[in-house]
Order: structure tokens, then C-alpha cells, then sequence
């Protein structure tokens, strides 16, 4: 055998060793990994994902959900519904509510946080108070607030107070869909709140005050130095915000039912009209397909954008 004479070489040595064994004990962490995975793999494979792949075929028929023939048609669906000015009307609508929400939502639930990240003696209140709508139900959010903005809700009411007259707030389609998003960003701004909050709070509290000796004022603070440790929630929020909104169908339904005069239509409210009340359900399912194109779609490009924002930052 040959004698390591120098302590280069027994350097040299330990590092090869290094080496080789953290490969092996990795491929070991993987491959029991997997063994775990698999069980939960299986039953999304065939409780989600092949149903899912079944379901979508279904688009390329004529089925109407109870007769057991289905007549294979290819796209005329799609084609359908690409020359259909409702369906294309209720796609800009999901996008307008997608875009309000999630810029209005994330912004009051960042105030919201950095109001509560204080020393102020109510804040526990508050957060428990600000964050109670966002565990209602989004049904049950939809009555109340249908109450609340009726003919002789308390929003009339109020208004009637300060000697202003009523307003049909979902009965006018120039508010109907803004009444809406209202309602949204009050029921899951708390929850922005939340994540915003948990980010804050892991914030070196050291950094901030020598920026303050420094001479820093609070927007200059923010800006330079919170903001960038905010990269993480501001992310989160943005995919939950967007992905939410590009689904919205509770709120919209209970409130409106896609009125007045489909002025409040969204995909996922066409689409329940389409399978469920017309009997078209193969139709249904294509507008179910292009509504998740779509949202993997946007999902994804604001995933990139975001990660290659946080990786500049």
C-alpha cells in the first residue's frame, strides 16, 4: 500500500472521501423520499389527475352529463367557444375582479400588517379582529353581504344618514362587479395580512434601528430595506391572490348570479350555467379546460417574473 507522506496528500485525501460519501447518503435521502411519496402519489394519481385527464376528454364531445353516448366532435367546442362574445365577455370580466383583488387585497393587507407590526397595546385585537372574515365562509359572505348592499341594506341606510340617496349596488351593472371585489378584498385582505405579518416579524429589528441613527425616514425604510426581505410574502400572496381570483365563483354566484345582465359573468359562473342548468356539459368542460390553461398560464408567468425580481433584489 502506498504511505501518505505529506499532509497535502492526506488533505487531498479526506476531501475525496468528503465527497464521495454525501453523494451516497443524498441518493439514500432521495430514494427513501420516494418511498414515502408514493402512497400519496397513487391516490392523487387516480382521485385527481386521471379523473381530471378523463374529464377533460370530455370536451371533445357532445355529452350532455346523463346520456350515455357521447359523439366524438374534436374541437368544435373550443371553437365554440372562442367565437362565443358571452364566453369571451366573461373571461375579461375573471381577469378585471383577478387584477383588482389581487392589487387592492395585497396592498391593504400590507398597510393592515404594518399597522399590527407595532407596539401598540391592541394589536393581538386587531389581528384577530382583521383576520375573523377570512375564516366565513365565502357563501355565507356572499348573504351577508347581499343584505348589507340591498335596496334597504345598512350601506343605504348609512348613506340615507348622511343625507345621500340609495344605490342598487349589485342591481346596476356599473357597480355590480366592483361591489364585488369589495366584498373580496374584505374578506381575504387579513389573510394578506397574516403572511405579511409572519414576514415582518422575522425581520432583524437591529437593521431597522441603524438605519433610523442612520437618518432613514419610514418610507425610505421600507423601501431599501423591508421591501426586499418582503420578497417571500409578497410572492405567496400574489400566486394565492391571482389564482383565487381567476376562480371566483361563490361570492359572484350567491351575490348576482353572474347579473345584472351578465355584467358580473366570470368563467367559473358561465360555466356552472353551461354544464348544470343548459344541459351542455361537455361544453361546460371546455370553458373548465381553457380556465385552467389559464391559469397555469398566468400562475406561471408571474412565478418567473416574481423569482427573477427577488433574485435582483
Amino acid at each position: 500500500m502506498k504511505r501518505i507522506t505529506s499532509d497535502e496528500e492526506v488533505v487531498m485525501a479526506l476531501e475525496r472521501t468528503a465527497r464521495r460519501r454525501p453523494g451516497k447518503s443524498n441518493f439514500g435521502v432521495k430514494r427513501g423520499a420516494w418511498i414515502f411519496l408514493l402512497p400519496a402519489a397513487a391516490i392523487y394519481l387516480f382521485v385527481v389527475l386521471w379523473p381530471s385527464i378523463q374529464g377533460a376528454g370530455f370536451a371533445l364531445t357532445d355529452w350532455n352529463g346523463l346520456n350515455p353516448v357521447k359523439n366524438f366532435i374534436g374541437f368544435d367546442n373550443f371553437v365554440k367557444l372562442f367565437n362565443d362574445q358571452k364566453a369571451l365577455t366573461s373571461v375579461w370580466h375573471t381577469l378585471v375582479i383577478a387584477v383588482t383583488i389581487t392589487v387592492v387585497q395585497n396592498l391593504v393587507g400590507l398597510l393592515l400588517a404594518l399597522g399590527v407590526n407595532t407596539r401598540i397595546k391592541s394589536r393581538n385585537v386587531l389581528r384577530v379582529v382583521l383576520f375573523a372574515p377570512a375564516i366565513i365562509t365565502p357563501v355565507a359572505t356572499g348573504y351577508l353581504w347581499q343584505n348589507l348592499l340591498g335596496q334597504k341594506g345598512a350601506v343605504n341606510e348609512f348613506l340615507g344618514f348622511l343625507g345621500l340617496p340609495p344605490h342598487t349596488w349589485l342591481g346596476d351593472s356599473n357597480t355590480a362587479i366592483w361591489a364585488i371585489c369589495v366584498v373580496i378584498v374584505w374578506q381575504f385582505a387579513g389573510y394578506s395580512m397574516v403572511i405579511f405579518l409572519a414576514n415582518l416579524q422575522g425581520i432583524s429589528q437591529e437593521v431597522i434601528e441603524a438605519s433610523k441613527m442612520d437618518g432613514a425616514g419610514p418610507i425610505r425604510r421600507f423601501w431599501s430595506i423591508i421591501r426586499p426581505e418582503l420578497a417571500p410574502s409578497i410572492t405567496i400572496n400574489l400566486m394565492l391572490s391571482i389564482i383565487g381570483g381567476l376562480k371566483i365563483f361563490d361570492q359572484v354566484w350567491v351575490m348576482t348570479g353572474g347579473g345584472p345582465g351578465g355584467s358580473t359573468e366570470t368563467m367559473s359562473t358561465f360555466l356552472y350555467k353551461n354544464a348544470f342548468q343548459f344541459g351542455d356539459f361537455a361544453y361546460g368542460i371546455a370553458i373548465a379546460v381553457v380556465l385552467t390553461v389559464l391559469v397555469a398560464i398566468i400562475s406561471a408567468g408571474q412565478f418567473a417574473l416574481l423569482g427573477r425580481q427577488n433574485k435582483g433584489d
